[in-house]
């Protein structure tokens, strides 16, 4: 059995030692690009080493994949592998925003046991564990009762033609806070048409499942983790009397750009 209250106290710890680099905060950002338009930051690096050595050291037959680190094959042999975004929504971070998180999940079988995301710059630490329901700082979560896809809030900036119909709210760069939006009723829909990395959905997803949100790939599958190709085409979490009509609006536009990997 995992010893919850360290696995809080490991999440709440790589939080501060990101806010203790934050532009946001006043501190200078030490920041490049890994590849053209795929930002980085030392901050990024540091919390990423610290989660490695922290949750390895809480359990040490789990195995690791994280955005910052090189992936290992001997992962896809590990019945638990510890899932990582050590810092998620990196362009809110570097611009000194708050839309950004540490992402933590565990995931065992290839479904999510434990999600966490800690959120410093906005007060806010949430947990999801599976069977068990999901918590912002510690008040359970409960998605919208929404059932009409008309008018359903989604975190946006703009809204392409053929979305014109839903209504834009706040849009934090992480995709793990905006997912975690819908776990709280505060979105109906956060919806991606592109090949994404596991580690930047597994938390989010597995706290907007526990609090009664649909949530599957762009086509309406499931979601599996630690595949050998740690990836997924589209997310889409929603509030459940949505998601069959958001599978549908989607479909023809998530059926051409699927086949571009």
């Amino acid at each position: 059995m995992i010893d919850r209250e360290r696995l809080s106290e490991i999440a709440a710890e790589a939080g501060r030692i990101a806010y203790a680099m934050w532009p946001g905060a006043g501190h200078a950002v030490d920041t490049w690009e890994k590849s053209p338009g795929n930002p980085v930051c030392a901050a990024d690096m540091a919390v990423d080493r610290f989660l490695k050595r922290e949750l390895g050291a809480l359990l040490p037959a789990a195995g690791w994949l994280s955005e910052e680190t090189a992936d290992e094959p001997k992962r896809l042999g590990k019945g638990l592998i510890w899932l990582v975004d050590p810092i998620d929504g990196t362009r809110d971070f570097i611009r000194g925003r708050t839309g950004w998180a540490v992402s933590i999940a565990l995931i065992s079988e290839h479904r999510p046991l434990i999600g966490l995301l800690d959120a410093p710059a906005r007060g806010e630490r949430w947990l999801g564990v599976a069977g068990q329901g999901s918590w912002r700082n510690g008040e359970k979560l409960a998605v919208s009762p929404r059932k009409q896809f008309v008018g359903s809030r989604v975190p946006a900036d703009s809204l392409a033609k053929e979305d014109r119909m839903l209504a834009m709210v706040d849009k934090p760069n992480s995709i793990a806070l905006r997912v975690a939006m819908v776990a709280a009723g505060e979105a109906d829909i956060v919806a991606t048409l592109r090949w994404g990395w596991e580690w930047d959905i597994a938390a989010a997803a597995l706290i907007a499942r526990e609090a009664g949100a649909a949530v599957t790939d762009a086509f309406g599958n499931p979601l599996d983790y630690n595949k050998h190709d740690p990836r997924a085409f589209g997310l889409l979490a929603t509030a459940p009397g949505i998601h069959a009509e958001a599978v549908a609006h989607l479909a023809d536009r998530a059926a051409v750009v699927s086949r571009d990997k």
